[in-house]
């Protein structure tokens, strides 16, 4: 018999990262190319970061930490909440991770078990539906929309049948809506009500254009929340994050830790505890991505591309292309090809309908966006 490759590894990819990989391709291949594919920061981690990593480069050996993350940040972290959402948050709480990434991988492992129902909205961030598959649990999409805010609501997971957990993100990616605090206290009631779990992604506070963001974690301890340093914090290559952990799943998270990861990256840690008395630095990045929103928006609207997700927070906009095409995968391709605008076609994020949508990120310079907006604008006109 021959060998082949597992059922659990057989997920679909992460359409962004194979726009990514064509894009940088062309630009190997000496063409111009404006990245709006990703939710990257367009720029370096803060100045103080910098400093640190080389200070711990110069003074340290730079070896294993504690599989929980050093004390330091995982104080520096708790008094982040006191400082932010006025909540107290036990440094022993919290998890340091290699990235959101990895947080996730542990939240579903201590959390849920085999064959296990857990809401996504969709359209939502593919990695959720497919980290869970992996691991042999069942993703429930949620049709979320206009209607709803683009975000799950009590109303449409009551349709949904029997569910073990629930992941909502606020600000979301790719919609960037967010969820009003007196909805997530409801939506974290309505969980705790039926002994489901909530996982609430909050990777992109921080980075919000009218109210501040509201943590999970003021409506109780039961839910995981899980962040990063990725976004708001300019620190993707990095590869940090943290989760807040309930206490009854702590020592499941710590061993899950210990075993897949021994310890997240020592570099990025020692540097990333000045990080948050940057946030004059940072708050000048999320003026950018405003300034790039509106440019985006305002070029959308010019070339009739009008219904579009209310961006509210993080750095994209999600954009109904159906009045020029039902592939939008094939249109982010010719874009691409011919205009050297890297985007990324809604099926990554909605498998039911989003063959007529479109996510540009417009994390990067605004140079860059005003560029990309000039090709758009010229060329989406005549690309139905």
């Amino acid at each position: 018999m021959p060998l082949s490759p597992s059922r659990r590894g057989l997920v679909p990819p992460f359409i962004a990262m194979d726009v990514l990989r064509d894009a940088v391709a062309r630009e190997a291949a000496g063409h111009s190319v404006i990245h709006l594919e990703v939710g990257q920061p367009g720029t370096p981690a803060p100045a103080a970061v910098l400093d640190a990593a080389r200070a711990a480069l110069a003074g340290d050996r730079i070896g294993y930490t504690d599989a929980l993350g050093i004390a330091p940040l995982r104080e520096a972290i708790a008094g982040h909440y006191r400082a932010q959402y006025g909540v107290a948050v036990d440094p022993a709480e919290i998890v340091v991770t290699t990235g959101s990434s990895a947080a996730f991988q542990l939240a579903f492992l201590a959390a849920f078990e085999p064959g296990d129902r857990v809401a996504v909205a969709a359209p939502g961030y593919p990695a959720y539906r497919n980290i869970l598959s992996a691991l042999g649990l069942e993703p429930v999409p949620i049709e979320v929309g206009e209607n709803a805010h683009y975000q799950p609501n009590p109303e449409l997971l009551a349709e949904a049948g029997d569910l073990a957990g629930l992941i909502v993100a606020s600000p979301a990616n790719p919609t960037g809506t967010m969820i009003a605090p007196e909805d997530l206290a409801r939506l974290a009631a309505w969980c705790r009500e039926r002994s489901i779990r909530l996982v609430s992604d909050e990777i992109y506070h921080g980075i919000t254009y009218e109210e501040a963001a509201q943590t999970a974690r003021v409506f109780g301890r039961d839910a995981i929340v899980v962040n990063s340093f990725s976004k708001y914090y300019s620190m993707t290559g990095w590869r940090l994050g943290w989760m807040v952990v309930p206490p009854d799943l702590a020592r499941s998270v710590e061993c899950l830790a210990q075993n897949f990861y021994i310890s997240p990256p020592a570099l990025s840690q020692f540097a990333a505890l000045p990080v948050f008395q940057c946030r004059d630095e940072l708050d000048g990045h999320v003026a950018r991505y405003r300034a790039n929103r509106d440019l985006l928006i305002a070029t959308m609207r010019k070339v009739g591309l009008d219904r579009f997700a209310p961006a509210e927070g993080a750095f994209y906009l999600y954009v109904d292309v159906s009045a020029l095409t039902r592939d939008s995968g094939a249109l982010c391709k010719r874009m691409l090809e011919e205009i050297g605008v890297a985007t990324t076609p809604g099926r990554d994020f909605d498998p039911l309908h989003g063959d007529t949508w479109i996510r540009l990120s417009f994390a990067g310079s605004t140079e860059d966006i005003a560029e990309a907006a000039r090709r758009l604008g010229e060329w989406l006109p005549k690309a139905g």
